[in-house]
């Protein structure tokens, strides 16, 4: 092998090993972040049953993903690895091509809520990494590891563990990074803007008229002239020239009262401190209605701070929480509250429309007494 070639492999090798590595790391802050997406597919593939799932192959890719990246910078096993990524690659480009050529996934999330790719930028980016990759796997032969394998596995066993711990973790404490728009020191009313000089989307009316059985489409400007009865009208649509960027960070975002009653507004534009408790369902509700659970709403009481439930479940919610006086149960969307909390439940502590904190219920004994001095 020249020196060329084996400066140009080993560059290679630690391209993808660290894009890999970084992949994996970055989701692995957030996993239910990339089940989620991962359930954005199957549904559009109307595939539903495949959403119980979603987690434990978010929890497993992510490991093998740094696993992988960890493997082929050591030079470990080429043979198998290079194997694996090709193949894995593969289902990537797939997925991604998917969502540039049917328009129905807005992000692919290979980079996790961190770093957003538009479909078209993630598509790219792993036809890239193929070209790479296949580079890897014609030469697979030609590497040899840098340590010795023992010590390889031992390496690659640590990764594993660190991992799957960190995974685990950040489920019950929330994300070590959080890139949401939720995230601590926001302004949900400002993320409900559109970001500023935003462009929006140009888009054209298309018409569709049926003219001897053939189905043809004219925008305004360029409808036929001879356009009479014989044009069978068939339907009239909105088409996408250009992608804007002004849609705001946060879209859908909205409380309702159990009466119906949209108090969004008034909520976020008060004047006073209060806490939100976000909750996704009550399935683990003797978990967290617990002794620390009552000294916050002793303490709040006392201090007269609002404390809100807001929940996707109403009837769990006014049953448990609905003659509370110093409790009240708001309604919000359940892809809102797993969006914003990714902790079941989650406290915002809030001063107007400001989130001061989030605390997953697993720390909110270490928190209550700095919640508001």
């Amino acid at each position: 092998m020249t020196t060329y070639k084996k400066n140009s492999l080993l560059i290679i090798k630690w391209i993808v090993g660290l894009l890999f590595i970084f992949s994996g790391l970055i989701k692995a802050n957030d996993p239910l972040g990339l089940s989620y997406k991962m359930q954005e597919f199957f549904e559009a593939w109307n595939w539903y049953s495949f959403n119980d799932y979603t987690l434990s192959l978010s929890l497993v890719m992510n490991v093998f993903e740094v696993l992988a990246g960890i493997a082929v910078i050591i030079g470990w096993r080429m043979k198998l690895f290079t194997w694996l990524l090709l193949l894995l690659i593969i289902f990537f480009a797939f997925l991604t091509g998917y969502a540039v050529f049917s328009g129905k996934i807005k992000t692919c999330g290979c980079f996790g809520d961190c770093l957003p790719l538009t479909p078209t930028q993630s598509f790219t980016k792993d036809l890239f990494l193929f070209v790479l990759i296949l580079l890897l796997f014609i030469n697979k032969n030609q590497f040899v590891s840098a340590i010795r394998s023992s010590v390889a596995i031992l390496l690659l066993a640590l990764c594993v563990f660190f991992i799957s711990g960190l995974q685990f973790y950040v489920m019950k404490h929330l994300p070590l990074l959080d890139c949401l728009p939720y995230k601590k020191g926001n302004n949900i009313l400002k993320e409900m803007q559109p970001p500023p000089n935003a462009i929006p989307d140009s888009v054209v009316m298309v018409f569709k008229y049926r003219k001897n059985g053939k189905v043809v489409e004219y925008t305004p400007d360029k409808l036929p002239a001879d356009l009479d009865s014989t044009y069978e009208f068939v339907d009239r649509s909105d088409k996408l020239i250009r992608q804007g960027n002004a849609t705001p960070p946060i879209t859908d975002f909205a409380l309702f009262t159990l009466n119906g009653a949209d108090t969004t507004v008034a909520v976020l534009n008060s004047t006073h401190n209060y806490v939100m408790v976000f909750v996704k369902d009550f399935e683990n509700f003797p978990e967290w209605n617990n002794a620390d659970f009552g000294d916050l709403q002793a303490q709040l009481q006392q201090k007269q701070i609002p404390l809100f439930i807001v929940t996707a479940d109403k009837v769990n919610g006014e049953t448990l929480f609905g003659n509370k006086k110093n409790i009240t149960v708001l309604l919000c969307d359940g892809t809102v509250i797993k969006t914003a909390a990714r902790a079941d439940p989650t406290y915002f502590i809030m001063e107007g429309a400001y989130i001061l904190n989030k605390i997953s219920y697993v720390d909110l004994k270490k928190n209550i007494s700095t919640m508001y001095k």
